[in-house]
């Protein structure tokens, strides 16, 4: 693939004005996991073949039968997602929630999220982004710009700990790469550090703000698992117990906290860590 030219000119990066945060990205959250996100979700495939080493929906598939260890990362297409004619639903819709979009699974994405769009539905697209999609999907959803925000999701600046939580997403370089990309052409941006893989994750809000027009989500890692861990894997898991735990986390909403108005007026802290404050009876002001 050729690297796309001239992505952020640094005179229109200077001078482009950030677009006003959405009224919906600022109202009180409400519910959990995706709820916080949008009111309904959809899905053109099962199973994702990023096999993100943290993933509920794989946790949730294997529990119940629907896919395995071997085969999560196999994406099977959902064909009554693909054929199905959409109606304008209540409320913003997630789209995937349980697969990522790669260059596998690009046209039949483009197929439900054109469907879904046409419909006059508001959709927030949610991704690990592969550059080459994101300039397709830029391209091709142009017409529906005003009904669409992204949500990228980078969770590390680390390309060494990328590779072992999120084993076939793209590197940092291209995520970034493709947040850029997208702010550029005019889309609205938002931003999932969930899982947070960085000791100190405000190093990549700061780094990031800028190139985000809408909030940014920061969340722990729900699901440490405590069995069956190699031992060269033991030092991943022993790290990310220790930047979950309730010590950590309160440093990193200390620092938070201390953020200038302009960047943490973005930020949504998930409910992965507000569920956490409750139980000690703190409302987070985020």
């Amino acid at each position: 693939m050729e690297r796309i030219p001239a992505l952020i000119d640094k005179k229109n990066k200077r001078n482009d004005k950030m677009i006003k945060t959405e009224s919906k990205e600022v109202k009180k959250k409400k519910g959990f996991g995706t709820k916080e996100y949008a009111e309904s979700n959809v899905n053109a495939y099962f199973g994702c073949s990023n096999n993100c080493g943290y993933c509920y929906a794989k946790k949730m598939a294997i529990r119940f039968g629907r896919k395995t260890e071997d085969n999560w990362r196999e994406m099977v297409l959902n064909k009554k997602a693909v054929i199905k004619n959409y109606k304008k639903r209540k409320g913003r819709i997630m789209f995937p929630s349980s697969h990522d979009i790669t260059p596998e699974s690009l046209e039949y994405c483009v197929i439900v999220l054109r469907k879904l769009l046409k419909a006059g539905n508001e959709v927030l697209i949610v991704t690990k982004p592969n550059l080459w999609c994101i300039h397709e999907l830029l391209n091709r959803l142009e017409e529906f710009k005003s009904q669409i925000l992204f949500r990228f999701t980078i969770t590390s600046i680390s390309d060494h700990k990328l590779r072992f939580w999120e084993p076939n997403a793209p590197n940092y370089e291209e995520r970034v790469f493709s947040l850029k990309l997208a702010k550029y052409k005019g889309f609205k941006t938002s931003m999932s550090i969930e899982p947070y893989l960085d000791a100190d994750p405000i190093k990549l809000i700061k780094a990031l703000n800028l190139y985000c027009t809408g909030t940014m989500w920061l969340g722990k890692m729900n699901y440490i698992k405590t069995k069956g861990i190699l031992p060269n894997e033991k030092k991943f898991y022993d790290f990310q117990r220790k930047i979950s735990s309730w010590y950590s986390i309160q440093k990193i909403i200390s620092n938070l906290e201390k953020l200038p108005n302009e960047i943490k007026s973005k930020i949504k802290i998930k409910d992965s860590i507000t569920r956490l404050y409750a139980k000690k009876g703190v409302v987070l002001k985020f």
